[in-house]
């Protein structure tokens, strides 16, 4: 039987808050969204990655390089809404939501994310998740996640989940931001209005778990580093170049 057709979405805005630009600034002589799509375009796992963009400048560089580009409208609240976009203008079965802003991806990371499809048509969607380091088990702009023992996502907080009352130790786990979705949960997934939970922590995927999508979690090795500053783009850049020895 032949593999479901996978596409990888790129979202990538110019507009970013705190590092506008952000993704056409130079990591080690490339723009850092060459680092994203390099990287995808390795994994075995995809049939194609496209960029979502509303920017020009970045549909040059898309030009320029020879990558697939997809226009979606400036007013698009989320990433997420520009894979949908995509969606209904590329059919495929599998979308892999892959930020625009983590040049340490890995094609390991996105092998792990389509592995939990392999369960059945129960999973809906996936994610990955990585040991929380110590000095981000408190940080709340590492969200951590927990399981069931199956790998279905249980609750996504950026507090420190589970609570250890006791003080016997526990393991905590990271969350990173890439998705992969079944189409139908996608399209369903941009009807949806946001949820309680999701305004209160701030963040998209317990959306998912309010409205009963089953959302499961693998956990990689490798971790990330999403880029919202300066001092990020330096921290990024030595890691670069270590890794490129």
């Amino acid at each position: 039987m032949q593999a479901p057709r996978t596409l990888a979405v790129i979202p990538a805005r110019l507009a970013s808050t705190r590092l506008p630009g952000k993704v056409l600034l130079p990591l080690l002589g490339k723009p850092m969204l060459q680092w994203v799509v390099e990287a995808a375009q390795r994994c075995p796992q995809l049939d194609e990655v496209v960029v979502a963009t509303d920017a020009d400048a970045v549909a040059d560089l898309c030009r320029a390089h020879g990558w697939a580009c997809e226009t979606t409208a400036p007013e698009l609240p989320s990433g997420t809404d520009r894979m949908r976009a995509v969606a209904l203008r590329r059919p495929a079965n599998i979308y892999v939501n892959i930020q625009g802003d983590e040049p340490l991806l890995q094609p390991a990371h996105i092998t792990a994310l389509l592995r939990p499809f392999q369960l059945g048509p129960q999973v809906d969607v996936t994610t990955v998740k990585v040991a929380c380091t110590p000095e981000n088990i408190a940080n709340p702009n590492a969200v951590k996640v927990v399981t069931a023992l199956d790998g279905r996502a249980l609750y996504f907080s950026r507090s420190a989940v589970p609570y250890d009352r006791d003080g016997a130790g526990t393991q905590y786990w990271k969350h990173l931001g890439l998705y992969a979705y079944r189409r139908e949960a996608l399209l369903r997934f941009g009807r949806l209005q946001p949820s309680p939970l999701e305004q209160t922590e701030r963040l998209e995927q317990l959306r998912l778990l309010e409205n009963g999508l089953a959302l499961y979690v693998e956990a990689v090795d490798l971790d990330t580093v999403g880029v919202d500053t300066a001092e990020d783009m330096q921290h990024v850049e030595v890691l670069l170049r270590k890794q490129n020895r």
